[in-house]
């Protein structure tokens, strides 16, 4: 097999950064490539495994890769990024690419990107392949498949760029020297210490569990039983909590996919492309994870009494103007006005979260307080309406909320990956209609 001359790197805008990506190959359906921990378009090349690797993918499909951001010849970043702006860099780069729907193939910590990119646009994810991922970045009491995050951050950010990630990473016979020097390099050039910290330690609220029953699309888990980097409890749990899922483990070691019996892995992707399309499972076009935000004037019969009825009328027209303008900002949709509030839904839990808490802070500044409520599940949407569980239990979320206060469930705070906000418990909460109890949680300063 020829191999490939490297492909131009090309950029496209996510929001105000640059993301590099690359296209190549002759199949006739897309791939799209999501990375893990470390990526850098250019110098994947230059390794002759994963060149190797890179090419044989080339003979079955039109292959799209990218550096996400902040690293390799994407921009980098001041902060950490979080998972809704990883699926946004996807989508950018699908556009870019002119692709419409693709397989989606997510290493390591790319595997949850997919997982919730999935699960919110499911008319462009035709399938997932997920190798040596995870549902829970870093582990905990309840996902002992993982280190804890204060186990390891330390002695891995003062090895960073050294070739011990790619090391432990490698296959069971290690690298040759000079090898080991070249991946090394690949460390260092991919970021810094300190940007592979932010990462790591944004990485901390990666936790997709609640959406794996959401992602319907055929998936394939590729499991390596020896991988030190993930372990093979990972891939068992994604296979067991993915209602269309299939497990392959291999018996061989490497975290990466190009190095030990690349070609058994190659083959099963594309054995299973080839059957499940046709006779995937039909992912229900009208249904997709979504964020509902509901939101209420407290006190509004009293200020109807206060105002009157043309006072009030204006009140609730400066409402919407504030409400309506604040929504689109945070790219959200108004599906209905309540009468002294709202229900708005949106593609990501942070932008949702965000434009709550702009609104309380808008609204009190014009004398109508509310209170917020905030829940991330599938929605079934009818027409201009939305429907299902998901929407009841944010308008039961609500009704727990005071004056000024936003509250969420778990589920989205564990969706919140990366961004700067801290969260603080409010307990247990009994909803009405609903038999599980909620863990309630609202938004504070970040110490």
């Amino acid at each position: 097999m020829l191999a490939l001359d490297r492909p131009e790197t090309q950029f496209v805008l996510s929001g105000e950064l640059s993301i590099a990506y690359q296209v190549f190959g002759h199949g006739d359906s897309d791939f799209l490539y999501v990375p893990g921990i470390i990526s850098h378009l250019e110098l994947m090349w230059e390794d002759d495994d994963s060149r190797a690797f890179l090419t044989a993918l080339a003979q079955h499909f039109r292959v799209i890769i990218f550096d996400k951001r902040g690293q390799g010849m994407s921009d980098r970043i001041e902060g950490a990024t979080t998972l809704e702006e990883r699926i946004d860099d996807l989508r950018a780069v699908m556009e870019a690419a002119g692709s419409e729907s693709a397989t989606l193939f997510g290493l390591s910590e790319g595997g949850p990107v997919c997982l919730l990119f999935a699960a919110t646009y499911p008319k462009k994810v035709e399938r997932l392949i997920l190798f040596g991922a995870m549902a829970k970045f870093w582990g905990g009491d309840d996902y002992p498949h993982r280190p804890r995050i204060e186990t390891v951050l330390e002695p891995f950010i003062a090895n960073w760029g050294k070739g011990h990630l790619v090391a432990l990473a490698g296959p069971k016979v290690g690298f040759e020297p000079s090898q080991l020097k070249a991946l090394a390099k690949f460390e260092r050039m991919a970021c810094s210490p300190s940007g592979a910290r932010k990462f790591l330690i944004a990485n901390d609220l990666i936790d997709v569990r609640p959406i794996l029953p959401n992602v319907l699309q055929d998936t394939l888990v590729i499991q390596r039983r020896h991988d030190k980097l993930v372990r093979r409890g990972n891939g068992r749990y994604l296979a067991d909590h993915i209602p269309n899922a299939t497990y392959l483990e291999l018996p061989t070691t490497s975290h990466m996919p190009q190095f030990e019996d690349s070609a058994e892995v190659l083959d099963a992707m594309v054995r299973f492309v080839r059957v499940s399309r046709l006779g995937r499972s039909e992912v229900v076009e009208d249904k997709k994870l979504t964020t509902a935000l509901f939101t209420d004037i407290v006190g509004s019969t009293e200020k109807l009494i206060q105002m009157g009825d043309q006072g009030w009328r204006k009140a609730l027209d400066n409402h919407d103007a504030v409400a309506t303008a604040l929504v689109k900002q945070f790219r959200g949709r108004i599906v209905k006005n309540t009468g002294d509030g709202l229900l708005a839904v949106f593609d990501g839990p942070v932008r949702a979260l965000q434009c709550a808490l702009s609104l309380v802070q808008a609204l009190e500044a014009i004398g109508l307080p509310i209170r917020a409520g905030l829940h991330v599940g599938e929605v079934v949407n009818r027409g201009e309406d939305v429907t299902g569980i998901a929407v009841n239990i944010a308008a039961r979320v609500m009704d727990k909320a005071g004056a000024g206060e936003v509250l969420m469930t778990r589920t989205l705070r564990d969706l919140t990956g990366g961004s700067d906000m801290a969260f603080a418990s409010r307990g247990e909460y009994e909803l009405k209609g609903l038999s599980e109890q909620f863990e309630l949680f609202s938004p504070k300063a970040s110490e």
